[in-house]
């Protein structure tokens, strides 16, 4: 049975200095965290109960990122009994569509909270938006005089302040700090001795350098630039742990798998740090710090860790015999959802193309881009879409200029990228989901243009209804040349 709980938030401003909290007090203080699966953990503070970041069912990235670890069977019933969700930003290992649409069709209403616009395609309605740097204060009703205990405050982070957040989290004094996935939070201006700091950790969130060919990116190349690149992080991780001398320390938000049996290359490529070894760099460099590898449905007693941080009760694992790891995904159930945009009515008119990047509304940048369809091996389809696209002038040329210019090559899987232009989403999923293969000449990351696809396509989707309206006006069957296709065809809007 649902049961209803009244909250209310008030915002007031923070104090100078920014970190100014109350003193602890741990007075029948209950303060346990639970984590649950990838970013997910759940916080009973008192008598509410905060979750971060719900994935729990489906992949992310379209299908290329999928589950670690088997999350509790009463995840979802936990969910919906939440006070707050907070969820840190857009990509969809923490922006679960799978997750939040069953959410929905139980408790629509229940508050969210994030700290940059996020569009949801399913129907909850108590999204809120709220300012960075400044004190949200959740009160389980609205007693007058108001007695704050629970408060909380999102920040953005410096390298990537479009897209990722993070959040503190303060009950009764004690403080609870959760940095997610950001590269430089908040200009790294952070709170020290914090009673609990999470973390994510592996490293591998990104098609860079295993889809990468051509040039430099040999197999052997890759591997050391991974080998070198996970070293860095999980220095940089530690070295910030020690740093910030949190009382207690837990690497999440990492535990995710290329599982699906046509990414074996990646996931045999894309090796990511451990958790134990990440722990282990920090225990030794500051003893003094506790350090937590979370199993899905262990609870943290932070109660009872603060009062003894060597008491062997304060963490309790699943029980012996629970399934840690997930080994079966429905991956038929989702991947099917996929390719049937590759039937869509838009894609039998040539003409979507123009439509599609007329929309995008990226151009006015010297980069031609040649995007191809293929098949799960990266291989062409003979009837496929194979097209350039000039983004000096938003053009769609049957050959490369002839002025000097930059090019990329871009092969997608079929399914993948007819459901992101149909449903006009972030070219996320295909990059960092691994649904790509690319190459460049030269070899130069074009930020610009990765940017606007993957950050600032335009909230509300391509109208595809008033595209086959006009197709259907100019003659479906009729269309001009304009547009190179892989059989030579051509087209311009109609």
């Amino acid at each position: 049975q649902m049961v209803t709980r009244t909250i209310c938030i008030v915002s007031h401003h923070p104090p100078t200095p920014l970190f100014t909290f109350s003193a602890p007090n741990s007075t029948f203080m209950f303060l346990q965290v639970t984590y649950l699966t990838h970013a997910c953990m759940e916080l009973q503070l008192g008598g509410k109960k905060m979750i971060f970041d719900p994935w729990l069912t489906g992949p992310a990235f379209a299908r290329g990122w999928w589950l670690l670890h088997e999350s509790p069977a009463d995840s979802m019933e936990r969910l919906c009994m939440a006070d707050l969700i907070y969820i840190s930003h857009m990509h969809s290992d923490h922006l679960s569509y799978p997750t939040l649409k069953s959410l929905s069709a139980t408790r629509p209403d229940v508050p969210i909270y994030v700290g940059l616009s996020i569009y949801i395609q399913v129907q909850l309605t108590n999204i809120n938006v709220v300012p960075f740097g400044i004190w949200q204060n959740a009160l389980l009703e609205c007693p007058s005089p108001v007695v704050i205990s629970l408060r909380f405050m999102i920040l953005k982070d410096e390298v990537h302040p479009e897209m990722d957040t993070c959040i503190i989290v303060e009950y009764k004094g004690h403080m609870i700090l959760n940095t997610v996935d950001c590269t430089r939070p908040n200009h790294g201006r952070l709170p020290h001795n914090v009673d609990l700091m999470m973390s994510d950790f592996a490293g591998g969130a990104s098609g860079f350098p295993m889809t990468f060919s051509g040039g430099k990116y040999t197999e052997s190349w890759k591997a050391d630039f991974i080998k070198n690149e996970r070293k860095e992080l999980m220095n940089y991780k530690a070295q910030l742990v020690k740093s910030l001398q949190p009382k207690i320390y837990c690497p999440f938000a990492s535990y995710f798998v290329e599982a699906h049996p046509s990414d074996r290359y990646i996931k045999e490529t894309n090796t990511k740090n451990n958790a134990d070894e990440l722990n282990a760099l920090i225990k030794k460099s500051a003893p003094g710090i506790t350090t937590w590898t979370p199993k899905p449905g262990a609870v943290l007693d932070l109660a009872l860790a603060l009062m003894s941080p060597s008491r062997y009760d304060s963490i309790t694992d699943p029980p012996s015999g629970t399934n840690i790891y997930k080994d079966s995904w429905d991956f038929d159930l989702y991947v099917d959802e996929l390719n049937r945009a590759i039937t869509a009515e838009i894609f039998k008119h040539k003409s979507w193309i123009q439509f599609y990047y007329i929309w995008a509304g990226f151009k006015n940048y010297n980069l031609v881009v040649r995007v191809i369809e293929t098949d799960e091996d990266f291989i062409p389809i003979d009837n496929g879409y194979n097209y350039l696209v000039d983004f000096m002038d938003l053009s769609f040329p049957t050959q490369r200029p002839t002025r000097e210019h930059p090019y990329e090559e871009i092969k997608n899987r079929i399914g993948v990228i007819r459901y992101v232009v149909k449903n006009g989403l972030l070219w996320d999923d295909l990059y960092i989901g691994f649904q790509n293969c690319l190459s460049r000449e030269p070899d130069v990351y074009h930020h610009r243009f990765w940017n606007h696809f993957q950050t600032e396509l335009p909230v509300a989707g391509p109208d595809w209804d008033l595209f086959l309206q006009q197709v259907s006006s100019y003659q479906r069957s009729a269309e001009p040349q304009g547009i190179q296709t892989e059989s030579g065809s051509a087209s311009t809007l109609f």
